[in-house]
């Protein structure tokens, strides 16, 4: 039976970029701006690195398929460095090489970092993928805002929900992601928003409007692990430890059997409930002080807030009205813009995620700092489509809570 990786491994430093339109940097230039941050957080030098992990899912525009650009850009001391991808969950992928490698006892000290460099790319959406056999089986003549649109459709069917009252509590969801990053300097996009505007603004994919879909980013985030007692020979008092990492990732059934009825994540709902069993979470509801989700659209994020147990199935969009994920709510969502303002650059993203966590934990948030110290934070990405994806989930908090 699996002991899972609760308290195993600390989190000793974390660094991220300035997310946005990065036309004067490149892809190492980001590497290098998150880690000089990670390595200065961690206390320690380069070369006490063991290993490394790089996240980047669309290689092809930037650092290309090997590793070695992370190598070179931060001068590693010629150790093992693996470049990982897995869609939009890569970040989380390249924290779940370094934590395991720290817990196997493999590594002292372990890296895992994540960039993307997109803008380059002249347009706003993301470049064509290869044609490889996902593609051409299950992928042809496909967008992401019409697939998350039939998202929509098929939450309002099943908990027959007003399209005015999907669309007011999807437009709360944007106004406070806004709200948020405009307290974020490292944020792409910091300016606030009103309903008005979110509510009146051209549809891309009924229901989604302009305002309900993230945009894509240049970035880099990075975080140093270690175990609790190496941190604690090193000085460091207050630790952020890992509670738990899940990936689930599906099989065919959403695309291919009919039980699936398009309103909900089943992989969100599998990761969240093996997550919880790892880190001895109970209720979610009444543990989880702070939560990062996949926002890549404003409809993913209130349905994946019922996927993770916050809320009850269908309550969701009284939850979000209501304020409970506001900033200044029972359980923030986005407290720092998410995908949404904060920005994508995919293979970051999910370090980015809980880079936030471990600044609220420590209270070094700044402005968007809550007042109430977060006891644990979990992170959520979706990569892929909601009927074929894959997901990946991150708890964390202080060390031997």
């Amino acid at each position: 039976m699996p002991t899972g990786i609760r308290d195993k491994v600390a989190i000793l430093g974390m660094g991220c970029s300035k997310f946005g339109e990065r036309w004067e940097s490149d892809a190492s230039d980001l590497m290098v701006e998150a880690f000089a941050e990670g390595i200065k957080d961690a206390g320690i030098e380069t070369k006490q690195i063991d290993a490394a992990w790089l996240s980047t899912a669309i290689e092809e525009q930037h650092v290309g398929k090997s590793a070695v650009p992370l190598a070179t850009a931060l001068r590693l001391p010629f150790i093992p460095v693996t470049r990982v991808e897995n869609f939009c969950a890569s970040g989380t992928e390249a924290f779940r090489g370094a934590v395991y490698a720290v817990a196997s006892g493999a590594a002292d000290f372990a890296l895992a970092l994540g960039v993307e460099k997109l803008k380059d790319t002249g347009y706003g959406g993301l470049p064509q993928r290869g044609r490889g056999t996902l593609n051409n089986q299950t992928w042809p003549n496909l967008s992401a805002p019409g697939l998350f649109a039939q998202l929509g459709a098929a939450y309002r069917a099943k908990h027959d929900v007003s399209r005015d009252d999907l669309k007011r509590a999807m437009a709360h969801i944007s106004v406070k992601s806004h709200d948020n990053a405009a307290r974020n300097p490292k944020a792409h996009l910091r300016n606030r928003i009103t309903m008005d505007t979110v509510l009146n603004a051209p549809l891309v994919a009924d229901p989604l409007g302009l305002y309900d879909c993230c945009g894509v980013s240049d970035g880099a985030a990075c975080a140093i692990v270690t175990t609790p007692e190496i941190a604690r020979s090193l000085g460091k008092t207050d630790l952020v430890s890992v509670k738990a990492l899940q990936l689930s990732v599906s099989n065919g059934l959403e695309a291919q059997h009919n039980s699936w009825d398009g309103s909900y994540f089943h992989t969100t709902r599998v990761a969240a409930r093996r997550a919880y069993q790892e880190a001895a979470i109970e209720k979610p509801r009444d543990e989880i002080s702070l939560v990062e989700v996949h926002d890549c659209f404003s409809v993913t994020e209130l349905v994946t807030l019922e996927d993770l147990q916050l809320s009850g199935e269908g309550g969701g969009i009284a939850d979000v009205l209501n304020g409970f994920y506001d900033a200044d709510g029972t359980i923030p969502c986005q407290i720092d813009g998410g995908l949404k303002c904060f920005g994508h650059p995919i293979g970051a993203s999910g370090l980015r995620m809980i880079y936030e966590m471990y600044l609220q934990i420590l209270g070094r948030a700044g402005e968007r700092q809550r007042k109430r110290t977060p006891r644990l934070g979990m992170t959520h990405n979706l990569g892929g489509f909601p009927h074929q994806n894959v997901c990946s989930i991150a708890i964390v908090g202080r060390y031997g809570d």
